[in-house]
C-alpha cells in the first residue's frame, strides 16, 4: 500500500479515480489544485510515496507541482495524468516520470500506479 498525493481540477474524475486507487489498497489524499497539493506536500514532511497529478490546471499547474514536490520530498514518484501528453513529455523528465493520456482505463492506472511504486 502506497501514500497518493493525487492533484486533479476536474471533481468527477478526481472522485473516480481516487475511489480506484482506494479499492486497490493505496491511502489517498486528493486535492482540487496545485495549491492545495502543494500545501499538502508542506505538512506531509515526505508521508507520500507517489504524486499522481493532471498536468493543466489553474495557479500551480502539475509541471511545477512535481518540481516543488521533488523539493520538498526528495525520492517521491511522479505521475501525470493528462489530455495533453505531448506537452508532458517535452517538459517532464520523461526517463523518470510516467505520463498516461486522458481517457485512462482504471485498470491501466492502477496497473501504472502499482509498477511505478515497486520500482
Amino acid at each position: 500500500m502506497a501514500t497518493i498525493l493525487y492533484a486533479e481540477d476536474d471533481a468527477d474524475m478526481r472522485r473516480f479515480f481516487e475511489k480506484a486507487l482506494e479499492k486497490a489498497g493505496h491511502n489517498v489524499i486528493a486535492c482540487s489544485d496545485g495549491e492545495r497539493a502543494l500545501r499538502a506536500l508542506k505538512f506531509a514532511d515526505g508521508a507520500f510515496d507517489l504524486l499522481l497529478t493532471d498536468i493543466m490546471m489553474p495557479g500551480v499547474d502539475g509541471i511545477e507541482l512535481a518540481k516543488q514536490a521533488e523539493t520538498l520530498s526528495p525520492g517521491i514518484k511522479v505521475m501525470f495524468i493528462t489530455g495533453f501528453a505531448a506537452v508532458a513529455m517535452s517538459d517532464a523528465k520523461a526517463s523518470e516520470q510516467t505520463v498516461l493520456s486522458k481517457p485512462v482505463h482504471l485498470r491501466q492506472l492502477v496497473s501504472e500506479v502499482d509498477r511505478l511504486i515497486a520500482a
